[in-house]
């Protein structure tokens, strides 16, 4: 038995001294690719739905609110959960595994949608989904991945959250222009056949990368499987998981808090985009004055190709993020992106053609890129290893919760200030992000400023033994 158990050991040590090849972080994060696939669809395609099925400007934000809402209880139940978990499949794959299937039923469900309601249920189960397979996904890479390629390890999944939200934002225009989908007119309260194929697409999409991914790559015993055990005991059912949440809330890095502020700022921007772009590219950049009208359905599919080329620009900057980072710093890099973006945003005041649409994006294509990577890789060096998963989940209520407060009070400031122009609200995003990029001048990056006096990142907590 004690050979066993030191075998285990030698085993977990070896493995996470050795640096990863590209292939394994290529299988380790290849089911990202699904996963933004169907994230990207929801993104792209939801407000439009709602159009189509009769929504004003001012009720998109409230109809969104489970985007968000989801998304601040998941993940940090999922990040408790899965530090506690060992089974056969081992601690995060299981999760994956169990969103993938959620994921691809709801994205059968959400286009064939006959009301409002009910494509507001869709999402509040598509993307509950969504978070329980994303979220785990993040404590993947710092469980497995070596501290000196964790830059590089978030960076390829960056890479393929670009690639899947490309193929998805332009498999609508594929379907349309290549095979034939091509409805010249939609009846009205009926949502376009390129949509529904879209999503199907997108099921199986999900579903198979996931799967390619927990067959792929394996994850390692902890060196004290008794210890997790005794941990899963004590979790104290669902009070003693509201308690451990709470617990970790109070005593998270200071890193964690001054990144807050950043993340706030920048999924406010980012969220407002996810809101009113495609609608705002039919209706004011295309004139459609109603969503049964051809010029809003060529409207969104161009939008989709905007949406394609940022999540381009993003998966090739994401490349060379890490060398970047390496010949300035983690937070120079982000605060140039984030204020690329936020401009790119601004801009959009002064865009008619919808050509040019592409220059703006490709500018947001930069601070998509490092939202996704920066934060985590920086926050990646202060946490535990035992609550990895914790902690990335409370991390990311910081993403959801300016979400919240945009779908509760966004549509009021569209219909009282804004006169429901969805340019003014993608503008008023801009702002928000390059008000993000000035605040990461605070932010105190523990492992650059380590490397400067010589000496070891501090912990939230030292990482105890399992």
């Amino acid at each position: 038995m004690r050979q066993n158990v030191q075998k285990i050991k030698n085993l977990q040590k070896r493995f996470k001294k050795a640096p990863l090849g590209f292939v394994q972080l290529w299988n380790m994060s290849f089911g990202f690719f699904g996963i933004q696939f169907g994230w990207t669809l929801q993104m792209a395609n939801t407000s439009a739905i709602y159009e189509y099925l009769g929504a004003n400007p001012e009720q998109i934000p409230i109809l969104w609110l489970a985007a968000p809402m989801s998304g601040l209880i998941a993940q940090p139940i999922i990040g408790y959960m899965s530090d506690r978990t060992w089974t056969r499949l081992g601690r995060r794959r299981p999760y994956f595994l169990l969103g993938a299937i959620l994921s691809s039923i709801a994205l059968i469900i959400m286009p064939n949608s006959s009301s409002l309601w009910m494509a507001a249920g869709a999402l509040w189960m598509l993307d509950t989904s969504v978070n329980i397979s994303m979220e785990p996904f993040r404590a993947f890479v710092s469980d497995l991945v070596p501290k000196n390629q964790r830059t590089l390890g978030f960076g390829m999944q960056a890479f393929f959250i670009g690639l899947g939200a490309v193929m998805a934002s332009i498999c609508p225009w594929i379907l349309n222009h290549w095979f034939g989908f091509n409805q010249v007119v939609t009846p009205e309260g009926e949502i376009p056949s390129t949509v529904k194929i879209s999503y199907y697409v997108g099921a199986a999409v999900f579903l198979g990368t996931v799967l390619w991914t927990v067959f792929t790559t394996k994850e390692y015993p902890p060196q004290d499987l008794e210890a997790l055990k005794n941990r899963q005991e004590n979790t104290g059912g669902v009070f003693g998981i509201i308690k451990g949440i709470f617990d970790k809330v109070r005593t998270m890095p200071e890193l964690m808090k001054q990144l807050a502020w950043v993340q706030f700022f920048t999924w406010l921007g980012i969220f407002c985009v996810f809101l009113y772009f495609p609608p705002a590219v039919g209706h004011e950049i295309f004139g459609a004055t109603t969503e049964s009208s051809p010029l809003y359905q060529q409207g969104i599919e161009w939008a989709g190709i905007c949406i394609a080329l940022y999540n381009v620009v993003c998966f090739i900057y994401s490349l060379f993020l890490s060398r970047i980072a390496a010949a300035t710093s983690r937070k120079t890099t982000h605060a140039f992106s984030l204020f690329c973006g936020g401009a790119g945003l601004i801009s959009l005041l002064f865009v008619e053609n919808h050509y040019l649409l592409l220059i703006p994006m490709a500018c947001f294509g930069l601070a998509w890129a490092s939202a996704l990577t920066m934060p985590y890789s920086m926050l990646s060096d202060v946490l535990p290893m035992r609550d990895t998963g914790i902690y990335m989940g409370i991390f990311n209520a910081f993403i959801v919760i300016p979400q919240i407060i945009a779908a509760l009070g966004l549509g009021w400031v569209m219909d009282n200030l804004l006169s429901n122009n969805r340019i003014f609200a993608l503008a008023v995003g801009g702002v928000s992000m390059v008000i993000a990029a000035v605040l990461v001048q605070w932010v105190k990056d523990v492992a650059k400023e380590s490397q400067t006096v010589g000496k070891k990142p501090k912990l939230a907590t030292e990482p105890a033994k399992e």
